[in-house]
């Protein structure tokens, strides 16, 4: 009875047009006045401050958030772009190639889908149009590249999991890597038999003195990447941890090392006819002064602004779900739902598939962290009792939440797409179309094959293990 009321309750305000985190929160509230009297409104409100102090992994979200306001508000994606374009613009079809490249490499700074689509495909799907590609082939192959920047980590969806489950933020972030390259190399070779079939142009090979240029010049965007994900594979920082040290690097490397806002952007590092050891006294004490005065600075300051709304709409979000998920506990809805299925003898293999047509079902009508939270705690005691791996269980439930950037009414990552190139959700939806087949196919392949997510924390384990 309880579990019924509280998803009519849950639907019905969403269908009202409320905000996911309202209809979380309202529905939960009143479920739990009419079946818990006893349970006063301050005790629900401190439930609600619990449920995001309690756990530490979600701290690390802000900092992910503003780490990737601060890079995507520079020219770290043009950069990351240019070095793409230099390793592999050579090969037919090696445009399309380099965006997927840019897309991976700009995923595993911001962590965000909509953020990957909005700063890479601003300026390749142009790029594309210009060079001879059709339009309808870039904006769809961006929108579905967009998708790896919750799935290569570090990933906020995968955090959010992390939060909802009490699984290994770490660990989920091993998992992601391999399945993230994945899915990058078959987009590229998808990319390279139609630009043979299509016959779609190359870009000449810029020389080897350009691809080290370009390559340096990505440095400071390429090094986040591997402190992130250096310090935390290997067991050097937390996640939360590392998050804090990405936060200060990119607002070092934004308004120190590119100089892409704040008070030094238009202070060439070099002045033209000076002696090199004076102009570098010279800008290091440039830099020494102007790093306070970038505390004030109207753009760091409208970064750091928009970075904490995005982060508090998140969070609100979570503590909202997290209400929703107590009220499920301490009913007992999901250990009686996994009873239920374990009864009906359905084997793993069937539970997934019951579980991806959920989830690409919950795709089209919610925001990714919304159905994590809301279907996470109901999932994960079934496959824990079927024997699948938890972080297994996580990756299959990223992916699915990949998809749903690309299928409306939702699909943040079609919006995105349309803004970008002034077209209709309709027109977005059938370019993406061919390539949501490829993400398809993909699912599948995680699903039944764990080993492709499960390897890597395995290896890493086994490495630990022997120190």
């Amino acid at each position: 009875m309880t579990a019924t009321v509280l998803f009519i309750l849950l639907f019905t305000c969403m269908l009202m047009g409320m905000p996911i985190a309202v209809a979380l929160g309202l529905s939960s509230i009143v479920t739990i006045l009419f079946f818990a009297p006893d349970t006063s409104l301050a005790s629900i409100a401190l439930k609600m401050f619990e449920a995001t102090s309690s756990h530490y992994t979600l701290l690390a979200i802000p900092f992910f958030i503003l780490s990737s306001a601060f890079l995507s508000t520079g020219g770290v994606a043009r950069r990351l772009i240019d070095f793409a374009v230099s390793s592999v613009g050579h090969i037919r079809g090696g445009l399309g190639m380099a965006s997927v490249m840019a897309c991976m490499l700009f995923a595993a700074v911001s962590g965000s889908s909509p953020a990957t689509v909005a700063a890479i495909g601003s300026i390749v799907i142009a790029g594309m149009v210009r060079a001879g590609y059709p339009q309808s082939f870039g904006a769809g192959l961006i929108a579905n590249a967009g998708t790896l920047g919750i799935l290569i980590p570090p990933s906020i969806v995968m955090l959010v999991y992390a939060a909802a489950t009490e699984v290994s933020a770490a660990r989920m972030f091993m998992a992601g890597l391999i399945p993230g390259l994945m899915m990058g190399g078959i987009l590229m070779i998808a990319i390279y038999i139609a630009a043979r079939i299509k016959k779609l142009p190359s870009q000449p090979f810029p020389g080897v003195k350009t691809l080290i240029k370009t390559g340096v010049v990505a440095m400071g965007g390429i090094m986040l990447i591997v402190i992130v994900l250096g310090s935390i594979y290997g067991g050097v920082a937390s996640p939360t941890e590392a998050a804090a040290v990405a936060a200060v690097y990119a607002y070092l490397i934004a308004v120190i090392g590119y100089r892409d806002i704040g008070p030094l952007k238009d202070i060439a590092w070099r002045n033209q006819g000076e002696a090199i050891p004076s102009a570098v006294i010279r800008n290091t004490l440039q830099c020494a002064l102007a790093l306070p005065k970038s505390v004030t600075d109207k753009e760091v300051r409208h970064v750091v602004l928009d970075a904490a709304k995005v982060s508090l709409m998140l969070l609100f979000i979570i503590a909202n779900a997290m209400l929703f998920a107590h009220v499920l506990t301490s009913e007992g809805i999901p250990q009686a739902i996994a009873a239920t299925i374990v009864e009906w003898g359905l084997p793993a293999w069937g539970f997934l598939i019951v579980v991806n047509i959920l989830l690409l079902m919950a795709g089209n009508f919610m925001e990714p962290s919304a159905i994590l939270l809301i279907m996470a705690p109901i999932l994960f005691p079934i496959a824990t009792q079927l024997g699948i791996d938890p972080i297994h269980l996580g990756i299959i439930m990223v992916v699915n939440m990949e998809i749903g950037m690309l299928t409306p009414p939702v699909g943040l990552n079609l919006f995105v797409t349309a803004g970008i190139t002034n077209r209709s959700i309709g027109w977005v939806i059938r370019a993406a179309l061919p390539w949501l087949g490829l993400l398809l196919g993909f699912l599948i392949l995680i699903t039944y094959v764990p080993q492709i997510s499960l390897f890597l924390p395995e290896y890493i384990d086994k490495l630990q293990g022997y120190n």
